[in-house]
């Protein structure tokens, strides 16, 4: 069964995506309802993996400046066994099935141009990608955790 969330779980969703850290006493004040309330209905969301609160890095503070996005096309029928291969490799963050031309897509983010070079070679290593298309990211302006 599907949980419907309401007016008051996005106010906590949409609080929490901002600050992390905020106290379920400073919730139930924002939101006007009781602390208990807001322990109870954070409680149901994490329960039901609607929300899930995380310390969110600061890359370029950690010194990782460089970023690319590569579009990858694979054997027909290896789409699986790829995953699992470019998950394996560390400088990458994240991986998504698309659709149209290139059917896989992830995105790198790395100390140097040098390190965005490395991890191309890492996937032209891997037998069923047949392409990439590398987009190289020059500078970000948003990057945003907030869905509500």
């Amino acid at each position: 069964m599907k949980y419907e969330i309401d007016e008051l779980d996005r106010g906590i969703i949409k609080h929490l995506s901002k600050n992390g850290r905020m106290s379920f006493a400073e919730l139930a004040t924002l939101l006007n309802v009781t602390e208990k309330t807001i322990r109870l209905r954070y409680k149901n969301l994490v329960d039901k993996e609607i929300l899930n609160v995380v310390g969110v890095v600061n890359p370029i503070a950690l010194g990782l400046k460089a970023g690319a996005i590569i579009l990858l096309k694979v054997q027909p029928d290896s789409i699986k066994e790829v995953i699992e291969q470019v998950s394996s490799i560390p400088a990458i963050r994240y991986v998504t099935v698309t659709s149209g031309e290139y059917p896989l897509l992830v995105q790198i983010t790395v100390e140097s141009q040098e390190e965005i070079t490395e991890t191309i070679y890492q996937l032209n290593r891997i037998k069923n990608i047949t392409s990439l298309n590398t987009i190289v990211q020059l500078d970000v302006y948003k990057n945003s955790f907030e869905y509500i």
